[in-house]
């Protein structure tokens, strides 16, 4: 949908936008009018802060029946990093859930670090660079089998988050970011308070939220330990500023929200994250290496006092890997915790505002996976892609559902969809980030801990903010972002790059019959979302193309794919 007070203007976009040699003149203008900036996806009832009474409804669409193409593409939409013809037969075969389990059975794909090793990234003179990080993820989430499970942790990395430009203090940059993408995607399906033990332990997070080297209380100085991860681990990681119900509502106590935690509970849980260093017993900083072991604690920097934060206390006298068990325990208790995290997930793969009844629905599965566990993410995330309200169509048909596909996701789509190849195996995408000629978006390069986005944004003077509606990835969306994003995807699918080689000899026999081109990418890359008058509107536009050789047929699907790219009915996620 299209938001009137945040329109691109066609001039703008008309002028800003290279046209491939071949293209009609008539592509810009068209490509204009679908590219305008984006309005309300999201569903109905997130904005509601009252608690809503229980809803047992079991989950729908669990695999039986006939699922269609254009299903499966949907279904593809939300739970990998883009659909193909393959995957949606896959899914045509074996049902919603067979797919899932399908995919969660699969072994983890080859790793960032082992990929970095291989190329021989390890070499002294990549000490203090980035060199072959973002290769190591573009490939991953571009390549791997396992697509569940890349966009899980792409999800996760976006929540508990780390970011490369800030693993400062130790050299290897691209390893230790690695080697947090390999946490994430060894754990994304395994227990959440293992996740939690091994993000609150890993190098990478130890720099990032810089309690890395962090001492005990000096009586002599006053100087206290460090707060930042203290702070972060229940803000943004666990349990949030605010007590929920367990439908996420906001708790409140006449008629006022509360706060989950005091300035006190950061300085009380910070006690417990002094000591931690990184593990250097086996090798030092002169190979990568100690970046990919967990840290390990120096008993006399660690603070042996008890320490109290949300209403317990962890007791004097133990270690301090005891001391990080007890007080993580206490945190994976809180109440907050189930709601907290199963709205943010489903924000990630489905709808920016699941109703209350949804997030309850998958609160209960985190309380209870069904066989007494607490905390299971594979459980979690296969009752989020299988409830009602991310299957059910005519919930989909709602204007208020649905969610803004982040750039990075635009393009892994596109990857994906035709088979994007990198022949010498380097995969040299480099950093996206840029927004002016790129995507605005980079895998682990937030620019800070709160992400990208904020789960709570909501883009000023809108008709979403009018709705009491969020829309997370309208925080990195704007006229810049808009223009740099086409720009970036128009040169990308005309021209590719010196490594990056698609494969469109599926869209080749299609070409000189403009609609029935458009109707192949509509369904593997919008999952048929496009409408009738959208379809219409670019076909006109490259039925203006020439035909009649192959140069001038990859012209019209060059196009077709850029038009459908830019479209917002592509961008907005249903």
């Amino acid at each position: 949908m299209l938001d009137e007070n945040n329109d691109v203007k066609s001039a703008t976009l008309a002028e800003t936008m290279p046209v491939a040699e071949g293209f009609s003149a008539r592509i810009p203008a068209a490509l204009a009018a679908s590219a305008a900036l984006l309005s309300a996806c999201g569903g109905g009832g997130g904005g509601s802060q009252s608690p809503v009474p229980p809803d047992n409804t079991p989950p729908a669409n669990t695999g039986g029946g006939a699922i269609s193409a254009q299903q499966a593409s949907r279904f593809l939409a939300q739970v990998s990093m883009g659909a193909t013809h393959d995957q949606i037969t896959r899914v045509q075969t074996l049902g919603y859930a067979g797919w899932i389990d399908e995919q969660m059975a699969l072994p983890v794909s080859m790793s960032c670090w082992d990929w970095l090793m291989a190329k021989g990234y390890n070499a002294a003179t990549n000490i203090n660079t980035e060199n072959g990080f973002d290769s190591a993820i573009w490939r991953k989430l571009i390549y791997s089998t396992d697509t569940l499970r890349q966009r899980v942790t792409l999800a996760l990395s976006e929540i508990f988050v780390v970011s490369i430009d800030g693993l400062v203090g130790a050299g290897w940059r691209a390893f230790s970011a690695a080697s947090y993408v390999d946490l994430l995607a060894a754990n994304c399906f395994g227990n959440y308070r293992n996740l939690l033990e091994a993000i609150s332990t890993s190098a990478a997070m130890g720099q990032y939220l810089t309690f890395r080297g962090n001492v005990k209380y000096d009586p002599k100085t006053g100087a206290l330990p460090d707060e930042n991860y203290a702070r972060e681990i229940m803000q943004l990681f666990s349990i949030g500023l605010l007590k929920l119900n367990a439908d996420g509502t906001p708790a409140l106590a006449n008629g006022v929200p509360q706060e989950t935690y005091s300035l006190n509970d950061i300085t009380g849980l910070a006690r417990v994250f002094t000591g931690w260093d990184f593990d250097l017993t086996v090798s030092k900083t002169d190979t990568p290496d100690f970046l990919r072991r967990p840290m390990i604690q120096i008993a006399a920097r660690h603070e042996t006092g008890a320490s109290t934060f949300l209403g317990s206390t962890v007791p004097a006298g133990l270690t301090g890997e005891q001391s990080l068990k007890a007080a993580l325990d206490i945190i994976f208790a809180h109440p907050n915790v189930a709601p907290f995290i199963s709205r943010q997930l489903i924000q990630r793969l489905v709808t920016s505002n699941p109703s209350p009844a949804y997030v309850q629905r998958i609160s209960a599965v985190f309380l209870n996976d069904g066989k007494g566990v607490r905390g299971s993410l594979g459980a979690v995330i296969k009752a989020i892609l299988l409830d009602d309200e991310a299957r059910n169509t005519s919930i989909a048909s709602s204007p208020q559902f649905g969610k803004l596909r982040e750039p990075v996701l635009r393009f892994a789509n596109w990857a994906r969809a035709y088979n994007v190849s990198s022949a010498s195996d380097l995969w040299n995408i480099g950093n996206t980030s840029d927004t002016a000629g790129r995507l605005g978006q980079s895998p682990l390069r937030s620019p800070s801990v709160f992400n990208f986005f904020r789960p709570g944004y909501v883009p000023p003077n809108t008709s979403i903010a009018a709705a009491t509606l969020v829309a997370p990835e309208f925080q990195i969306t704007n006229e810049s972002t808009v223009v740099g994003y086409v720009n970036f995807m128009q040169r990308i699918v005309s021209l590719g790059n010196a490594d990056l080689v698609p494969d469109y000899s599926s869209l080749l026999p299609l070409a000189e019959n403009e609609r029935a081109l458009l109707n192949e990418i509509n369904l593997v890359l919008a999952a048929g979302q496009l409408s009738d008058a959208t379809l219409s509107q670019l076909s006109t536009a490259i039925s203006s193309m020439p035909v009649g050789t192959d140069a001038k047929r990859y012209n019209r699907i060059y196009a077709a794919l850029t038009l459908v790219l830019a479209s917002p009915e592509f961008i907005v996620q249903k």
